[in-house]
């Protein structure tokens, strides 16, 4: 027996009960429309145009020859930052809605996407250190050109590196959208207000996460599950969350931290120290530190500390 067919789902009732809590959205949030943003699926095309721009040979066109790979760069450079500079538009209309700062309102679209083009070079010449320190560290890495296109801690570390340029020059919204499209597909989170060194190599990556306020030196390398993050977080006097103190750790260069590490508060891991695996540290570290497990219960338990 087949069951009927039900035409009648109250539709007009449901979008007659969404449109009032629209309306009163808006009036919550003091708004006479809802904001245009930009757009997560254009932004996710942008990088992608990007990052073949950046790798031609190997995130762009198959057939690409020595004749016409600069042609090739030059018309989607063209492209991509014409897209770029339209999504930028939206993201300063957005801010001077909410008045968030005086530098916005001198600043065009155009401005921005041409101090963002001035700086590929640099994120190219970062990305080949990252590469090479991938390559270099993964005994299973055949070549640079394999950790390019197969490694998601390499998709995650183009997408910081675009992502952090935007959130420098003053446009968070678009720099976060892009580290969250990173986070989803990778499941590497990397706040783009970060700040990272070169030959930076996060192996196998999932789960990692990586603060706001983080400060990442050179030739550091991260396993999967690794947090850096904040270990409390301070309200004002009406009980809001304080925004933008220095609350995440400071890794200085040469650090290695193992697999599901955690690292939490305005601490520092001296240089060449290692982390092992599922070590929770509060404190610093000075350089050369080898920290495991069983150190930090010992000291975390230490004349009755913790009991």
């Amino acid at each position: 027996m087949t069951d009927t067919v039900r035409s009648d789902w109250g539709i007009p009732h449901l979008v007659a009960e969404l449109r009032q809590l629209r309306v009163q959205a808006l009036e919550n949030r003091r708004r006479q429309q809802p904001p245009r943003l930009p757009s997560r699926k254009i932004l996710a095309n942008i990088v992608d145009q990007l990052s073949a721009v950046l790798f031609p040979n190997r995130l762009g066109l198959p057939d690409l020859t020595d004749e016409s790979i600069d042609y090739f760069v030059g018309n989607t450079l063209d492209n991509v930052l014409r897209q770029l500079s339209s999504q930028i538009e939206l993201e300063l209309l957005f801010a001077r809605e909410l008045a968030e700062t005086s530098a916005v309102a001198h600043c065009s679209a155009s401005d921005y996407t041409l101090q963002f083009a001035a700086q590929l070079p640099t994120i190219r010449q970062l990305l080949d250190t990252d590469l090479q320190a991938a390559y270099e560290g993964d005994p299973a890495a055949r070549s640079a050109d394999e950790v390019l296109v197969c490694y998601p801690g390499m998709v995650a570390v183009i997408h910081y590196r675009i992502a952090h340029l935007l959130y420098q020059l003053g446009l968070p919204l678009i720099a976060r959208m892009i580290s969250e499209i990173a986070h989803s597909a990778t499941g590497i989170d990397i706040h783009p207000g970060a700040q990272i060194a070169d030959s930076f190599f996060i192996d196998h990556g999932t789960g990692v996460v990586i603060g706001e306020t983080a400060i990442i030196g050179s030739r550091v390398r991260i396993y999967q599950a690794v947090t850096l993050g904040a270990k409390r977080f301070n309200k004002d006097d009406s009980g809001m969350l304080v925004k933008g103190n220095l609350r995440h750790p400071i890794v200085e260069d040469d650090v290695v931290i193992y697999a599901g590490a955690t690292i939490l508060g305005r601490i520092t891991l001296g240089k060449g120290s290692t982390i092992g695996g599922n070590v929770w540290l509060t404190h610093s570290v000075p350089a050369g530190s080898q920290i495991n497990q069983a150190q930090v219960r010992a000291e975390s338990f230490d004349a009755g500390a913790g009991i």
